[in-house]
């Protein structure tokens, strides 16, 4: 997987995918109008979590016919502000489900199958190299 990210101002970014999908950064200490990348960190974690859910429940012949997630994310407040604590409220709406299915995919979403979630608790190695265009 590789993604390509580009300058467009000193707080605005756009990666872009090998496939041309694209996203726009906005880290602007004011007047943001697009999600900074912990916000997108949150996003993607969501997204990955119900992407799995949903695949569940209709693996489980349920119906599905509604899901909200909503993440809350706090940060340390020294550099890195990195997360401290994601927590994940799940919505789910679905009529032939009971609770306790819903909580059982819901953890094995989140604790199994979401890789956004694995790497969030993996110790991922960095590196880097430099260019000069």
């Amino acid at each position: 997987m590789k993604i390509t990210t580009q300058y467009i101002s000193d707080y605005e970014y756009k990666s872009t995918t090998e496939n041309g999908n694209s996203v726009s950064i906005d880290m602007k200490p004011e007047g943001k109008t697009l999600q900074s990348p912990m916000e997108l960190v949150l996003s993607a974690l969501s997204g990955c979590v119900a992407v799995e859910i949903a695949l569940m429940i209709q693996k489980k012949r349920r119906t599905l016919a509604g899901l909200k997630i909503e993440a809350n994310g706090e940060r340390k407040t020294t550099d890195p502000k990195g997360f401290t604590k994601i927590e994940l409220h799940f919505i789910l709406d679905s009529p032939d489900a009971q609770i306790e299915e819903l909580q059982k995919v819901s953890a094995l979403a989140l604790d199994k199958y979401c890789s956004v979630a694995d790497s969030l608790k993996a110790s991922i190695t960095h590196k880097c190299s430099i260019a000069k265009d």
